[in-house]
C-alpha cells in the first residue's frame, strides 16, 4: 500500500506547474496564452523576466529531485523497493507532462528530467546538464541542447547507476521527452525552431 501512495504522491507533487504558479504569484499571463503555449521555463522567458524564467526552471527541476530523493531517502522505513524508486521517477515526469491540476496541460519535461536525474545518481545528471549548456550556449536553441543531453542519458545512466531497473525508468523518461519534442525535431529538421528568449515565438 504504501508503494502505491508513494507513486500517487509522485504523481501529485509532479503536477505542479511551476511556470503556471511563478506567473500568477508574480502576475503575468498564464504561460499557455502566449508563445508556444508551453509552460517551461523557455516560454516564460519569452515574456522578458528572467527570473520568472529561472524560478520555473528550479521549481520544475526540485520537484522531480524532490519526489525521488524522498523515495530514496525513506526506502527503508517507508519499504519500497527499486522497482518503486523506478516508477517514482518515470511518473512524477508524468505528473509534469500531464498534471491534473492544470487540465493535463503540462510542460516537455526537462528541467523535471533533469531533477531526477540529480536525484537517482548526481554524475549522470552533470553530464546532461553540462551538455545542455554547451549546446543552448553555442546554438542558442533549447530544444536542440534538450535532444541532445536527452539522447546521452542512457549511456551516462548505464554507467554511473546501480539498478537496473533506474536505467530503464531512465530509457521511459528519454522516450517521454522526445515525444513532448516531436513539434520541435519537425521544425529543427525544416529550420523554423525559434531560438533562447526570443519573444512571440510560437514554435517551441
Amino acid at each position: 500500500m504504501v508503494n502505491y501512495l508513494a507513486i500517487i504522491g509522485a504523481y501529485l507533487l509532479g503536477s505542479l506547474s511551476f511556470a503556471v504558479i511563478v506567473s500568477r504569484c508574480m502576475g503575468m499571463p498564464d504561460p499557455h496564452s502566449y508563445g508556444s503555449g508551453n509552460p517551461g521555463a523557455t516560454n516564460v522567458l519569452r515574456t522578458g523576466k528572467k527570473s520568472a524564467a529561472a524560478l520555473t526552471l528550479l521549481g520544475d527541476a526540485l520537484k522531480g529531485w524532490l519526489a525521488v530523493w524522498l523515495a530514496k531517502h525513506y526506502q527503508t522505513v517507508w519499504q519500497l523497493d527499486s522497482n518503486t524508486i523506478a516508477i517514482i521517477a518515470v511518473v512524477v515526469l508524468i505528473g509534469h507532462m500531464w498534471p491534473v491540476f492544470f487540465k493535463f496541460k503540462g510542460g516537455k519535461g526537462v528541467a523535471t528530467a533533469l531533477g531526477v536525474l540529480l536525484a537517482l545518481s548526481w554524475p549522470t545528471a552533470l553530464i546532461c546538464a553540462a551538455v545542455w549548456l554547451i549546446m543552448a550556449f553555442g546554438f542558442k536553441v533549447s530544444s536542440l541542447a534538450a535532444l541532445i543531453a536527452t539522447l546521452i542519458s542512457p549511456f551516462a545512466a548505464w554507467w554511473f547507476m546501480p539498478q537496473l531497473s533506474w536505467v530503464i525508468a531512465v530509457i521511459v523518461i528519454d522516450i517521454l521527452v522526445l515525444y513532448r519534442h516531436k513539434s520541435n525535431i519537425k521544425n529543427l529538421f525544416s529550420g523554423r525552431e525559434g531560438k533562447i528568449g526570443e519573444k512571440n515565438n510560437k514554435l517551441i
